[in-house]
Parts: C-alpha cells; structure tokens; sequence
C-alpha cells in the first residue's frame, strides 16, 4: 500500500520543477516553433520535454505506474493498477501568446479512479494538491468548495468549444442562460486551472464539454476533496468526466446541471 500523502507531496515537488522550466521557456519561446496536431490543439518541443521531465521523475517515484499523457513520449498503458495522467502544459496556446495562465497537470490512478491529483499554476506559483479522503490544498493551506446557494450569487467558469462544434447553439444558449442568472462566467484557457480554482472557491463552478483525461484527471481529485461534487453532462458521478464536465459545490451543482441539459443535453 502506498502512502498518498507521500506521494503526492513528491508529486507537487515534480510539477514545481517542470513549472519552472516553463517558466523560463516562455521567455524566450518562439512562435514559429508551434506546430497544430489537428485544429486549435496546438504544441511545440516546450510541451515535449516538459512531459519527459515529468515522466522522468514519475518514473522514479512509482517505477511500477503506466503512463497517460498528452504528448505521448512514452508508451501509453491504462491497464496498471497504478497510472499517471499528465498534462505537461495546459493551457498551450496562453503560454504561446504570453499569458501568464497556464499549468503543470498530474494525477495518479488507482484502479482508473484518480486518487491523487496535483496542479501546479506557473504564473501565480500556486500549486493545488489533493489525495483521496485526505482534503485538498494550496501550497500547503487547506481549501474548500463554496457553500453559495443561489445561483445569481454565483461566479461559474467554462472553456469555449474548440474543434467540436456541434453543440455550438446549445453551448451559446447556456451562456445566454447564465449571464442573466449569475454574477458572471469566465473563461481563462485551461480545465486543469478552471477546476482548481473551483476547488479553492474562487468559482462556484465549471463546466465544459470535449476535453480529454489528462485536462481534468488532477483536477477532479481537487474538487472532490475540496467538498465539490463533480458528473458529466449526464449527472453521472464517473471516474474522470473528461468528454463532458460539471464542476460545482454541492449546493449549486444540480441547478448548473439543469441549465446544461436544457441547452446543450448530453455532450
């Protein structure tokens, strides 16, 4: 049996190290570097070492761990009992244009449930990190969902569709829904920040829909343990909600869900 509290202590130490690289790459990142995977997922050899950064000290924590990974610079292997899921950058294209806004993205799998979670916000040098049933926190300060209950006192967070757009009318009908109903919605370029922000209680909520594991995987633990309740578009509480995503505190959660199956139904 592992130690959770452990491992994710060395896991926060991890992103931190590869958050630094980071930081020093956007200094002097070049644009013409960037090359598109397919439209609007964008990426460049900074996201490439980043990963194998990560991989690396993964690796040598939890030798017996398989690998999920954005950039897939290793074999990719779900059927482990241990796995981790890493986003190297997220936020890619805030960390090309110069936004501060962007972070380093870890969760480990037990089973395919994610039982820790750590996400490390280079501009603001911010790390969030959580094990299971043993709370969630900021550098080192323990945090936790909003308790808010009415919708119109609510600040909720989406990501706007970027390649799938077929439910487009639904999404903008959503947002129309709740700028009338909240206290506004924003939208800041990366799921894994959305959701650490939720479990910190700077949002009442986030939701968005055609992500992948990697996005959320860390950022599920956070609110989970930071009291927030997380499903997908279909009120389902699953492992990682990666193709559709509710994020919220409890008290809110059902009424956002509404909302989303109103106008966008089950993405």
């Amino acid at each position: 049996m592992i130690n959770l509290n452990d491992i994710t202590s060395k896991v926060a130490a991890i992103s931190k190290e590869a958050g630094n690289y980071l930081r020093i790459a956007q200094a002097t990142f070049n644009k013409d570097e960037v090359t598109a995977k397919s439209l609007n997922a964008l990426v460049s050899d900074v996201d490439r070492t980043a990963e194998k950064l990560l991989v690396t000290g993964l690796s040598e924590l939890l030798p017996e761990a398989g690998f999920l990974t954005e950039e897939k610079t290793i074999e990719q292997d779900l059927d482990s009992e241990y796995t981790w899921v890493i986003d190297p950058l997220d936020g890619t294209t805030n960390f090309i244009h110069g936004l501060p806004i962007y972070s380093v993205s870890i969760a480990l799998l037990k089973n395919k449930w994610p039982v820790v979670g750590v996400v490390y916000e280079v501009g603001m040098d911010e790390c969030f990190s959580a094990f299971e049933n043993g709370g969630a926190f900021l550098n080192g300060r323990p945090i936790a969902a909003t308790q808010t209950e009415a919708l119109e006192d609510t600040l909720l967070a989406t990501g706007f569709p970027y390649y799938n757009f077929s439910k487009l009318a639904g999404f903008q009908n959503t947002l129309a829904h709740f700028y009338q109903h909240t206290r506004g919605v924003r939208r800041i370029g990366t799921a894994a920040v959305d959701l650490a922000y939720t479990a910190c209680g700077r949002f009442d909520g986030y939701f968005e829909y055609g992500l992948s594991p990697w996005d959320v995987a860390a950022g599920v633990v956070l609110v989970r343990e930071a009291g927030g309740y997380v499903t997908d578009f279909e009120g389902v509480n699953v492992a990682i909600p990666a193709n559709s995503i509710i994020a919220a505190n409890k008290n809110i959660h059902g009424r956002v869900l509404e909302v989303v199956e109103k106008y966008i139904g089950h993405a």
